[in-house]
């Protein structure tokens, strides 16, 4: 299968391994993965902020990008939300029903990267190995806009070697929320000390989640803890394989086993 890979802000700038590493483990899995070099970003913060009118040609560029591809994947629910549930909205708006109707086509093709592999490549077990004690935060997002459910578990569990724990009162927001962490700092930071309690709860040594969003801001806290846990995108540690672990002494993840 051909699929473009929808990169996202944060993975482009910030976290660029949760991208490659779901280059890797496409094509792992036999697929070609290409990357539409025109894409920029899908215009979430806009909309989000009140900026309809930025927003609205950031949706025209994204469909006009990923109007050619049949599949499209990112490393991201929150990413794919906007997608799905803001892109025809902010046409229809503006008066524009055709680029509604494109858009609404292009979010079909859509998918966040445990949707794409188990409900459309039907897989769990991606062939992973990553030694290590885990425990997965369900993001806001890929929780209650697209729904992702259980896949993301489902697929952990197949990983060898890893050991899942679940979280405690995993179904809180984390606090960051875009520009909520930064408009509203102080319920943010609670809302986080919440969820780092949690996290140290399970004594796991690796956080995980489908977002980089959700792990920069819980890896952020965590890291002035020093508690000595890291925060892990689903996407490396589906991509670590034995052979990987085997040659550098670490996994795909970074992490030292």
């Amino acid at each position: 299968m051909r699929i473009a890979l929808f990169v996202t802000c944060l993975a482009d700038t910030l976290f660029p391994e949760a991208a490659r590493a779901t280059v890797r483990l496409l094509e792992r899995l036999g697929h070609e993965v290409v990357f539409p070099e025109d894409q920029t970003c899908c215009g979430q913060m806009h909309v989000n902020t009140g900026y309809p009118d930025e927003a609205l040609r950031l949706v025209r560029r994204h469909v006009r990008v990923f109007a050619p591809y049949d599949v499209v994947v990112a490393p991201s629910g929150s990413c794919v939300g906007s997608v799905r549930h803001q892109h025809a909205m902010v046409a229809r708006r503006a008066g524009d029903e055709r680029l509604a109707s494109r858009a609404e086509e292009v979010a079909a093709r859509t998918y966040e990267l445990s949707e794409l592999l188990v409900d459309v490549l039907g897989v769990t077990d991606v062939g992973a190995y990553f030694p290590h004690r885990v425990t997965y935060h369900p993001t806001c997002h890929s929780l209650r806009m697209i729904r992702v459910g259980d896949r993301p578990l489902r697929l952990l569990r197949a990983v060898r070697g890893l050991e899942l724990v679940e979280l405690p009162q995993a179904e809180q927001c984390c606090g960051f929320g875009g520009t909520f962490a930064v408009k509203n700092a102080d319920t943010s930071t609670a809302m986080l000390a919440d969820k780092m309690r949690n996290v140290l709860a399970t004594r796991a040594d690796v956080c995980t989640a489908g977002d980089a969003s959700c792990l920069m801001h819980i890896g952020g806290g965590l890291s002035r803890l020093r508690a000595g846990v890291r925060t892990v995108h689903l996407a490396e540690i589906l991509a670590s394989t034995e052979a990987d672990a085997r040659g550098a002494g670490r996994d795909v993840a970074g992490v030292a086993r």
